[in-house]
């Protein structure tokens, strides 16, 4: 059984698996097409992603991709534990650069189901932090696009101070210099 929890990002869904226990060991259902068609009807996973994070404090993100690659993502920590967050991007969203954040670690069954249109990022909260991510479109560097973690217009709070964020992540423009727009 899978239970769904929106978010205060329209399309955002935080996805609680039930965990089965008997004297074997467990079982959760992690996705099911029916179930998951409640909330993104024809949702379709074409890639599916594993991120490691050595280091705690690590920031990776905000990504997110432009059509004709946009992408619905589902991210779930299988290993230590993040501070997830993502950021509406869509303009005339009614959550317009509006930020939710949860923390996801592997000892609980919630993942996080993101939309097209919304930046996604985390902080590693322990050493050697693990993520599955299952993508709707696949990866496309033409397409690929991001905001800054500590833009201000955003003001995310992170809960440990940052130890490394990528060159990459380090180059988005902020919002407010932005020379493109952010999403359609």
């Amino acid at each position: 059984m899978i239970d769904f929890e929106p978010t205060a990002i329209p399309g955002a869904w935080l996805v609680r698996s039930r965990r089965m226990r008997d004297d074997r060991g467990s079982f959760a259902r992690l996705y099911c097409r029916d179930a998951f068609a409640s909330i993104h009807p024809g949702l379709e996973f074409v890639q599916v992603n594993h991120s490691v994070t050595r280091l705690r404090g690590t920031v990776r993100g905000m990504h997110f991709q432009h059509a004709p690659a946009a992408e619905v993502k589902l991210v779930r920590c299988i290993a230590g534990a993040v501070h997830d967050v993502v950021v509406d991007v869509r303009a005339g969203s009614p959550g317009f650069l509006r930020t939710f954040a949860v923390r996801l670690s592997a000892d609980e069954d919630v993942a996080l189901l993101i939309p097209e249109g919304v930046a996604h990022g985390f902080q590693a909260l322990a050493d050697g932090a693990a993520l599955l991510y299952q993508h709707g479109a696949p990866y496309t560097p033409a397409c690929e696009d991001g905001v800054r973690h500590d833009d201000p217009a955003l003001g995310i709070a992170w809960p440990l101070p940052v130890a490394f964020v990528s060159e990459r992540d380090r180059a988005f423009e902020l919002v407010s210099g932005r020379t493109r727009p952010l999403w359609p």
